[in-house]
């Protein structure tokens, strides 16, 4: 037995592994806001390094990290999760679809993460910008290859991505802690400079700036936000690390180190009298700086790394949660449910983020584009925040509204003043959040669609096994496994199937593959089996919405519950629905029918995405009009 001791240290170990882990994973982006938010917020004050400005400047940048990513996502959104899940597509399964069905809610946390896709192509892009940058204060040679060098990094982030990045990861954790260090430091030295800048912690000095700069200070929000623009991985990746790990790493190290890198870049301005150039970059000894750009380079491919994963991870969500088309999914490691590779996603996001890269050129012209999407998704988490308020911490009206009322006033505040951005860049990430939005609607409605024609034509069961003696429909020897969206009834499949080969194996089992609405199913609920029939069995498989589907897998444990299934000797029949537009349907409008064909054409098959043995499966064409 182990003692309480010896439970205690292995506790607090686990807890530092996976503090470091969550350095690396889940703090990239919000850790390299300080190489372009300072400027980006004195850029856009007017760029006068005037002591009001400044502090002003610095004042609104404390106190957004403090309420926005302290506050409402360490304090309040982390304590309310899906079974350990968290982010908003979690959050909207939680609230919209498992306590009971509510399209609104539904269509809020869709939205909400539809809109992460869009500024996840900026991230890479701004990120790896801002870092290089840094080599053209080292010497203006680098100038004209510092995009190139760009293209060259991304690329390569990229093209590594089907190798998978398990070994590559272990060392983010320790990297990301070395850039908190090293930010410190420089923020300390900053700082020590101009040691008053420290006064800025009074939100005096933002109130005062907003309040008497008229739209100018308005319009600066919009800069200021860039500072939390990585706060919904927070919540996103809890389940990866958990809710302790995230907030210990926060507010002893990633919290700390970026108050005192910008407060040291405010410093440094006060001191100098300058805004025009790299300011984080100026904090840097000239004899350290081209080691700083390296060290800058690797953390925003870290920030990166973590903004693609999560793509991934977000991605696969949605597929179990029926609202993306299938697409194939590759486990690059054996260690973590996490380590997948999303070809689609993968190239997608590369051709997008290169193209922002090329289009753009450079970080303070990305940073017009950058924030708006992330700041509709905190509107929307806000929102279903207040709705979890009341509904599973059942607070008070009084108490719910206060609380998310002062988020949706601060978030409100941040999207109008990105809301300026759309005409300067910010509609890139707006277009690419309609289009990922269009397919996930598009895709849903049409499988909708399929299962209700369906469920019309279903047959019971034992209506069917009397036709089926009443046409003298030989049963033969063998078993056949059916995959049918039905629960009860005779799977459509099953129907089409007979009366085109005019037989049926002796034994036969409907299958119905189940998506529960937490991450991952209790292993007491996986199967349900149930004779309906002599030698007719229905089986439903139940995964949560982070687990793949396993069929191979599975069948074994059904002998042990009284059906006996050999898989050697079973056929697996799966449907393949060819859909082509109907005359006179109001179901559907044309257009998007056509997509919907194509999606269904370009998904993965069934049979592959529920892993059925595949020398045993036959695929079954048929055309439906929709």
């Amino acid at each position: 037995m182990t003692s309480p001791a010896l439970g205690t240290s292995e506790h607090q170990q686990s807890l530092k592994a996976l503090g470091l882990g969550a350095l690396g994973v889940v703090f990239g982006d919000i850790g390299t806001s300080p190489l372009y938010t300072m400027k980006t917020v004195l850029a856009a004050a007017g760029g006068k390094p005037e002591a009001e400005v400044v502090l002003g400047s610095l004042s609104l940048i404390f106190w957004t990290l403090m309420i926005v990513t302290t506050f409402k996502y360490v304090s309040v959104a982390m304590r309310i999760d899906n079974d350990g899940e968290g982010g908003i597509l979690a959050l909207m399964s939680l609230l919209g679809v498992r306590r009971r069905p509510r399209a609104a809610i539904v269509a809020a946390g869709l939205f909400g993460a539809a809109l992460i896709y869009g500024d996840g192509a900026i991230t890479p892009a701004i990120s790896v910008l801002s870092a290089l940058e840094g080599l053209e204060v080292a010497t203006p040679r680098f100038k004209p290859y510092i995009l190139s060098l760009t293209i060259a990094v991304l690329s390569g982030l990229f093209l590594i991505q089907p190798q998978g990045t398990a070994r590559i990861g272990r060392a983010f954790g320790p990297v990301m802690l070395l850039w908190f260090a090293v930010i410190a430091l420089l923020g300390l030295k900053g700082i020590a400079q101009y040691p008053s800048v420290l006064w800025a912690i009074s939100p005096h000095y933002a109130l005062a700036y907003l309040f008497s700069h008229g739209i100018t200070g308005f319009l600066v929000l919009g800069a200021v936000f860039l500072c939390v623009t990585g706060a919904e991985a927070l919540y996103a990746d809890m389940g990866h690390f958990g809710a302790h790990p995230i907030r210990r790493a926060w507010l002893w190290i990633v919290f700390p180190s970026l108050v005192l890198c910008y407060a040291g870049q405010a410093a440094f301005v006060l001191d100098h009298g300058m805004t025009e150039e790299n300011i984080f970059y100026r904090l840097c000894p000239p004899v350290m700086l081209v080691p700083l750009v390296i060290l800058a380079t690797v953390a925003t491919i870290i920030a990166s790394q973590a903004i693609i994963t999560g793509a991934f991870s977000m991605t696969r969500q949605a597929i179990r949660l029926g609202w993306m088309p299938r697409l194939h999914i590759t486990q690059t490691s054996e260690e973590g449910y996490g380590q997948i590779y999303v070809s689609a996603v993968n190239w997608l996001l590369m051709i997008v983020t290169i193209g922002l890269a090329l289009v753009f050129r450079k970080s303070d012209n990305l940073a017009s584009a950058y924030g708006i999407a992330v700041s509709m998704t905190m509107l929307m988490t806000t929102i279903l925040l207040y709705i979890a308020m009341r509904e599973i911490w059942q607070w008070s009206l009084p108490k719910a509204a206060v609380v998310a009322g002062a988020f949706f006033i601060v978030d409100t505040a941040y999207f109008a003043a990105n809301s300026v951005k759309i005409a300067e860049g910010g509609y890139v990430p707006l277009i690419l959040a309609a289009l990922v939005y269009g397919v996930m609607y598009i895709w849903h409605r049409g499988v909708e669609i399929i299962r209700s024609l369906a469920n019309k034509t279903n047959t019971p069961v034992d209506t069917f096994l009397a036709s089926l003696i009443t046409k003298g429909v030989p049963r033969v020897p063998g078993t056949a496994v059916f995959l049918t969206q039905s629960i009860s009834g005779t799977p459509p499949i099953m129907s089409w199937y007979v009366d085109h080969v005019h037989a049926l194996q002796q034994r036969v089992l409907a299958v119905t593959v189940e998506t529960l609405t937490k991450p991952i199913a209790d292993e007491e609920e996986r199967i349900s089996l149930s004779e309906i029939a002599p030698d007719f069995w229905r089986v439903t498989a139940r995964y949560g919405f982070m687990e793949r589907p396993d069929i191979e897998k599975l069948l074994p444990a059904l002998a042990g519950q009284g059906c006996p299934l050999v898989v050697g000797d079973a056929t697996f029949f799966v449907g393949a629905d060819i859909v082509v537009p109907r005359e006179g349907s109001s179901e559907l409008a044309h257009g998007f029918t056509r997509i919907f064909s194509a999606l269904l054409r370009s998904a993965t098959p069934i049979s592959e995405a529920f892993n059925f043995p595949r020398e045993r499966v036959v695929v079954l064409g048929r055309r439906v009009g929709i």
